[in-house]
């Protein structure tokens, strides 16, 4: 029975946070809500692998993009054919936005984490932030389409990801708001963002990599991740798909909403 218990354990967190990763509320900061309200005690290796999750979601979902990307800058870097010149200048502008948050994941993080990273009135302050930002730009539709992101747009959009970095701060939310400010319109803000989750998410697994390869329990906490990271690859999938049609609607100022009042509460009574 306890055997039991423990796996619908992790596999209600698998779910929690595949679900929570997708849209702009702040995965960590919910699963750090979580914890703290069911006082559980995770192993380490437990957010970096069930990300792993959601990237297999966000690359089910964006593979046209990535297949054309891929097979475009190809042709543009080694046939020399300038018609996809568009698709390797899009490659190049995620990998700028990607610099900012890659360069301080490494530096800072840690220190991050070791300062409010588990400061609950932390994450309520900032989810309240991620609520205000939200609602800010409830109402953009931006101009700008995949062509005419500038390298400066696309650096502001990192350092947006960048901040995120702090628990409660929504990468999601972070990267949308950052790049509706600049102009993106909806479609191109939300293609943007979650193109350039993945090399963030695969910097993320390879850093994890060296933590589950020293971790001895590892082994006997297999098949718990595994049925956790089964969960986040559905609920990833899903809850991406419905975060997509409310971009097109237009409603994010239901997530702005959801923000203030679990940050309010968080902050008040936690």
């Amino acid at each position: 029975m306890q055997e039991l218990i423990e796996l619908l354990k992790y596999l209600f967190l698998g779910l929690f946070q595949g679900f929570t990763e997708p849209i702009p509320i702040s995965s960590s900061g919910h699963l750090l809500i979580v914890r703290n309200l069911l006082e559980i005690d995770l192993p380490i290796t437990f957010e970096g692998f069930i990300n792993f999750g959601s990237l297999i979601a966000v690359l089910i979902i964006y593979q046209n993009d990535l297949i054309r990307l891929t097979v475009n800058g190809s042709k543009f870097i080694f046939q020399k054919d300038s018609s996809y010149r568009s698709d390797f200048n899009y490659i190049l502008l995620l990998v700028v936005a990607t610099i900012p948050a890659g360069l301080l994941g490494v530096l800072i993080e840690d220190h991050i984490d070791s300062i409010i990273g588990h400061n609950i009135k932390v994450v309520g302050i900032t989810l309240i932030l991620t609520g205000i930002a939200l609602w800010i730009i409830r109402n953009l539709k931006g101009f700008k389409t995949d062509d005419e992101i500038t390298i400066k747009d696309a650096f502001m959009v990192g350092i947006a990801q960048a901040i995120a970095l702090i628990p409660g701060i929504s990468r999601s939310g972070a990267t949308i708001v950052g790049a509706m400010l600049v102009g993106f319109n909806r479609s191109s803000a939300l293609r943007f963002s979650f193109l350039m989750y993945i090399p963030v998410s695969i910097g993320t697994m390879v850093f994890s990599v060296s933590d589950i390869a020293g971790n001895e329990a590892f082994s006997g906490q297999f098949i718990l991740l595994l049925v956790a990271l089964i969960g986040a690859i559905v609920a990833s999938y899903f809850a991406l798909l419905w975060f997509i049609d409310i971009m097109k609607s237009g409603n994010l100022k239901y997530f702005a909403f959801y923000c203030f009042i679990v940050g309010a509460i968080v902050f008040l009574f936690f």
